[in-house]
Order: structure tokens, then sequence, then C-alpha cells
């Protein structure tokens, strides 16, 4: 009898916390099965006693254990002593071989740096003088490329919005062209067509003459005779020579013209240039002044010009205007000379353009087919 009240004394000294639904068996030789003790409360680490924390990463309280196979009490709780469930999470052992807590980065029992010298390994450490000397003369140099491409990039803007011949080692030699203003055909009539268009079969120029004229180039000096308007026969017969003026008067009385326009002017290297534009009341009168004049293998009636002058075979109608007539004529047979003479038959119209240079052995052909060229275009 003195047995029997004994356990249950020291049962009271230590109670045993009971299950979610049933008590823990008094005795601690048996094993514990894993169904006895699942719906355990997880423990909170504060509970846990220091001589045997078990780290709450260790404990894999989620993964059930099969209840096939019993919980050794070996490993888990030495049998003389009963395990208290408050101190065993889910009742799966741990191996006696598993480190505890990560030893090997902090140990439990060292402290921590202290704040000072938190503190101090934070401060930043100073540059070398060698260091600063680096990075001033890179904010230097840095400068140096920021200025130098703007002044390239203001060089460049400044290249692009030059003419070609300006820019120094771009600029393409001159062929001695000269620089007209831009061209354009002046309006018309209402209702009146262009002197080559169908409609207009006796090809009759309806513009004003005067500004069918091609105007002078840049840098040329006007002549006070010829300013682009109105002339009396007596001029245009001026042009040529003394014995032949009489006779190229009564030509034109005869051939039904209708008025006369010119234009002269003066560039600087001496070179004077005069164009006249004839007009007449049909295209067969314009024709048959040119025939009477035998102009077209020659010159007809000749300038007042000391020379007799060739056709120019070189010229190849280049910027002809189709249903125009060119004859072109100069001193030899290539056009060159002191002087260059050209007609043009445009319908209605008939054209003469002179070029002369009174200070050089010869006159720059170039000019005067340019100007040719752009007088015929004017009359088509």
């Amino acid at each position: 009898m003195t047995e029997q009240t004994a356990a249950p004394t020291a049962a009271t000294e230590e109670p045993a916390a009971p299950a979610p639904e049933q008590e823990l068996p008094s005795s601690g030789a048996e094993p514990v099965p894993a169904t006895d003790v699942q719906a355990a409360e997880p423990v909170p680490v504060t509970d846990v006693q220091a001589a045997e924390a078990v780290p709450v990463t260790d404990v894999q309280a989620a993964e059930p254990v099969p209840a096939a196979e019993p919980v050794p009490a070996a490993e888990s709780v030495p049998a003389t002593e009963p395990v208290p469930v408050t101190d065993v999470q889910a009742a799966e052992p741990v191996p006696a071989t598993e480190p505890v807590l990560a030893a090997e980065s902090v140990p439990a029992t060292e402290p921590l740096a202290a704040p000072e010298q938190a503190l101090a390994v934070a401060e930043p450490v100073p540059a070398p003088k060698s260091s600063r000397r680096v990075l001033r003369a890179v904010a230097r140099w840095t400068a140096a490329v920021l200025v130098l491409g703007g002044l390239g990039t203001g060089t460049a803007l400044g290249i692009t919005s030059m003419e070609r011949t300006d820019v120094p080692g771009l600029a393409t030699e001159g062929d001695g062209r000269w620089d007209y203003p831009e061209l354009s055909l002046p309006a018309l009539p209402a209702g009146s067509p262009r002197p080559f268009n169908e409609a207009n079969v006796a090809e009759i120029h309806h513009a004003d003459l005067r500004k069918l004229l091609i105007p002078a180039p840049a840098g040329a000096t006007a002549d006070k005779k010829l300013t682009g308007g109105w002339v009396s026969t007596t001029q245009f017969v001026s042009e040529f020579r003394k014995d032949k003026r009489g006779e190229l008067t009564q030509l034109l009385d005869d051939s039904a013209l209708r008025h006369i326009a010119a234009r002269g002017w003066t560039m600087p290297d001496g070179t004077t240039s005069k164009v006249y534009l004839l007009q007449f009341n049909s295209t067969a009168y314009a024709q048959g002044l040119r025939d009477d004049t035998y102009v077209s293998s020659t010159p007809g009636i000749p300038l007042d010009w000391p020379t007799d002058l060739q056709l120019d075979e070189s010229w190849n109608a280049g910027g002809k205007v189709p249903e125009t007539v060119v004859y072109a004529f100069g001193e030899t047979k290539t056009g060159k000379g002191r002087i260059h003479e050209a007609y043009i038959q445009a319908g209605d119209t008939l054209a003469l353009v002179i070029h002369s240079q009174q200070g050089k052995k010869t006159a720059e052909q170039i000019p005067f087919r340019q100007t040719l060229i752009l007088q015929n275009q004017l009359l088509g």
C-alpha cells in the first residue's frame, strides 16, 4: 500500500501538461505514439530551457511522423525521465550530430562589437592626395573636351550653312559662268496659251516682250541705252556695218515688225553683252527676215566688227528648246575669239545675242553659251 501512494505523490509534484484531447501516460518507458502528440501546440522559443534549446529552424513541426515507426525512447528522451509535452515540438528527435545554431558564423558567447567600433568602420577613408590630383586632372580634361566639342559643333553647323564654293578645300573652281538671278516666265493674259502650245497655232508670244529679256547677272553695269525697255529700229541697226544699215532698215519695214526690246550690260572683266528681241506679226515674218539676211551657215548681214564671223561648229545646241532654232557664230570655227554672236528664232520672235571683249584677245565662251541657253528657255 505504501508503493501505491508514492506514485501519485510524485505526479502531484510535477504535473504533466495535458494533450489537446487526452492525457499523457505516466509511464516514461513506453514510446509515445505519434498520433498521441500530433496536435501539439507550438511552444515559443522563450519557453524552451536554455540548456536544451532547439533552434526553431531545426524543428520541423509541419512534417508528421509515420504511425508505423515509433520514436525510439533512447534517442528522444531518457527512459528514467518523463518528457514534458511542453518541451517537445511534434515529438521528432533531433539528431545528435546536427549542429545547434550557426556556430561557425557567430558564436553565441561572442559579444557584439561596440557602437564606437561600428561607427569607426562606417566612416569613409579619406582619399589619398594622388587620387584627388587625378580627379582634378580628369575634371580639367572633361571641361576641355566639352569646350572643344562645342566649338566643333559650331564649326560644323557653320560649314553646313555655307555654300560649297565658300568652304576652303571644298570649293569647286569656277568655270566662268555668270551669276544670273533665278529666272521665271512672266504671267500671260487670261486665256492666252504659251507660244508652242497646241492651241497656239501661230506661235505668238502673248507675254510682255520686255519681261522675256534675260536679266543682267550679278556684278554687271547696266547699259544706259539698253535698259530692258523698247528701243528703236535705228538703235538695232547700229550694231551692224554702216554700209549695210540702210538695207537692213528696209527689210525691217517690210517684215511687219511690231517692236524691239533690248538690254545691255558690261561685266567687271570688260565683256560687253547686248540682247535684242524683235517681235513680228507672225512666225512667217520672223522666219522671212532670217532668210532675207541669210542667217544660217553664215551670220548674214555682218556686225560692226573688223572681222567676219564663222559658224560655231562646236556648238551642240545644248539646252535648246524644242520648236526653236539657234545659230551661233564666232571668229573661228570653234566659236572662240573676241566676239560671239547668235540668233534665236522662237515663233514670232527673233533674238540677237552679242558678247564682245575689247580688253582681251578672246572673250569667254562659257558665259556666252550660258546666256544663249537661258534666253532660249525664256522664249520657249
